[in-house]
């Protein structure tokens, strides 16, 4: 079902063979998080990057690249200066 409803979302389509295979993939890897989560992380502290490095940030200033009539030129759907897409259904 998991599968199923993870294929619907994005959209794709599998036969009765590729829903067991993605089954049996998806079930591994859910079996080994159950294993890690076995373990005693009390003392571990977060890791956000495997190499400790000092990330160098500029200034956030906005500047305007492209005018909004540009951008939407191509659009194949738009309204009220923004792009239309279509709803997302579950």
């Amino acid at each position: 079902k998991e599968v199923e409803y993870v294929a619907k979302l994005a959209k794709l389509e599998f036969n009765e063979g590729e829903k067991e295979e993605f089954t049996s993939q998806l079930n591994s890897i859910l079996d080994y998080f159950k294993k890690l989560n076995e373990l005693d992380t009390d003392k571990v502290k977060p890791l956000y990057h495997v190499l400790e490095l000092d990330t160098p940030l500029r200034e956030d200033v906005a500047i305007i690249t492209m005018k909004r009539e540009e951008a939407l030129m191509n659009a194949p759907s738009k309204e009220n200066g923004y792009f239309k897409t279509p709803k997302v259904k579950d």
